[in-house]
């Protein structure tokens, strides 16, 4: 305050301290220097961090000699042993009950479980095997290839061997059979199952419980197994050079298929397209002296629901909306560029425009000429692709038969080179046939008024 009595009144001030605001409010923080011993200590360069680690710690004290942690630590804590007393074991013995010679075994047991059973004897488990007598055997279970004998050493040795029956195989001709009959593992299988089903059926058991066992088809898998194991490094790799060979012929197969359908599907659309024609001309002859107030509609020649992959499927406006004829007329973005420069370039061929006045009648019969254009290309790709498919096939059978000459129908040949006429030849013939056409529609609907004026004709 009285620092700016003096700035007012214009006079000097004293040598003491100025007070700031800061000093007033209390709000200048003052620094607070560290000692030197809690400063941070760099890891010197070229030192790994482990060693730095062991060197130095947080509180920069000198790394201990002896160990100095007591507390719980992550590896497992020692037993402590309290001041109770122990329970008291013994050195007794026991007998096993799975075993039927019953000899005793010792082993250290505590006091408290004197006169338990052994606890390891449930886990010997006992299969059931069908016992049966001589009068069941005698009316049921006689067998031209067994005796009666070895099928009782067999059950026997069943119930010994809990029907392991590679070991009871590997059993069968020791000792004083060593020269019976030798007997496969399937035929002890299928002998032991067939005995078993049997007694089940004549006891009345439950069929459903019957095991069925095919001998026949055991021993073919075994045998296909062992093929199949002994097999040498050069056999392994022909089988993978004929299952290549395999799918590279079921992958033609399959190309050749869907070719094949492609070619029907063209070959429908031709004869759909002909029969077109026909019922349009037949209506021409008919309706030609009739007065029609509208403009008659074409039919499709090309059903594009039915050969959506040939033609083009071109937008059919329904909407209750305003549209214009133009948009009927519109190629779908779904088309190829290739097929849509094909058909301009058939178009500019016929010297007909690219957008022509769309009217009802040029509007569907514009689309119907594009559809039948690309029709026609599918047409001769697909007789190209047959007669290179049919010249190669000619080389092979040739290469691999080289006295035989593979004779080909030369009417199949006339008709496939007149598909694929050069094409200055197909202008010339398309020009004539589109000149006669439009001559002939003006004079049919010369007479007509409400038909065409002639230069929209000159258009088509």
């Amino acid at each position: 305050m009285s620092e700016d009595i003096r700035d007012i009144l214009d006079i000097e001030r004293g040598s003491a301290p100025q007070v700031s605001k800061e000093d007033i409010l209390g709000t200048q923080k003052k620094k607070i220097s560290l000692p030197s011993g809690n400063r941070q200590t760099r890891r010197p360069e070229g030192m790994a961090r482990e060693v730095f680690a062991l060197l130095y710690n947080d509180k920069k004290d000198v790394p201990p000699v002896i160990e100095t942690e007591t507390g719980p630590t992550y590896k497992l804590q020692k037993a402590r042993l309290g001041m109770r007393r122990v329970r008291p074991w013994v050195w007794a013995p026991f007998i096993n009950p799975a075993r039927e010679d019953g000899v005793p075994f010792y082993h250290w047991r505590r006091v408290a479980d004197e006169g338990k059973e052994y606890p390891f004897a449930k886990f010997n488990k006992k299969i059931e095997i069908p016992k049966y007598t001589d009068i069941e055997y005698k009316e049921h279970l006689v067998s031209e290839t067994w005796t009666q004998e070895e099928t009782d050493r067999l059950f026997d040795m069943c119930e010994l061997f809990d029907l392991r029956f590679i070991i009871i195989q590997g059993r069968w001709n020791l000792g004083d059979y060593e020269n019976a009959v030798k007997r496969s593992t399937e035929d002890l299988k299928d002998r032991y199952y067939s005995v078993c089903n049997t007694l089940t059926k004549i006891r009345g058991g439950n069929v459903n419980e019957s095991k069925m066992f095919d001998a026949e088809h055991e021993t073919r898998r075994k045998q296909q197994l062992e093929r199949l194991y002994s097999r040498t490094p050069k056999q392994i790799e022909e089988e993978q050079m004929l299952i290549q060979e395999m799918r590279k012929i079921e992958a033609r197969k399959r190309d050749r298929d869907r070719k094949t359908q492609d070619l029907q599907k063209l070959i429908s659309a031709v004869d759909k397209q002909n029969d077109s024609r026909k019922s349009l001309k037949i209506d021409k002859k008919t309706t030609h002296h009739r007065k029609r107030p509208t403009v008659p509609v074409r039919p499709t020649r090309v059903d594009p629901n039915n050969f959506e992959a040939t033609t083009i499927k071109f937008p059919d406006i329904k909407n209750s909306g305003v549209s214009t004829r133009s948009q009927r007329m519109k190629i779908p973005a779904n088309v190829s560029q290739k097929k849509v420069k094909n058909v301009e370039q058939a178009l500019e061929s016929l010297k007909i425009k690219l957008n022509p006045i769309p009217t009802e009648e040029i509007c569907q019969n514009y689309n119907d000429l594009r559809n039948e254009i690309v029709l026609l290309n599918e047409l001769k790709a697909a007789c190209s692709s047959s007669d290179f498919e049919l010249q190669t096939l000619k080389h092979q059978y040739e290469t691999l038969n080289p006295d035989g000459i593979l004779k080909i129908d030369p009417q199949l040949l006339e008709e496939m080179a007149s598909l694929s006429v050069d094409d200055e030849e197909n202008e010339e013939v398309t020009d004539d046939k589109v000149k006669l056409e439009i001559n002939d529609q003006e004079i049919e609907d010369a007479t007509d008024p409400n038909l065409l004026p002639k230069n929209v004709l000159d258009i088509i």
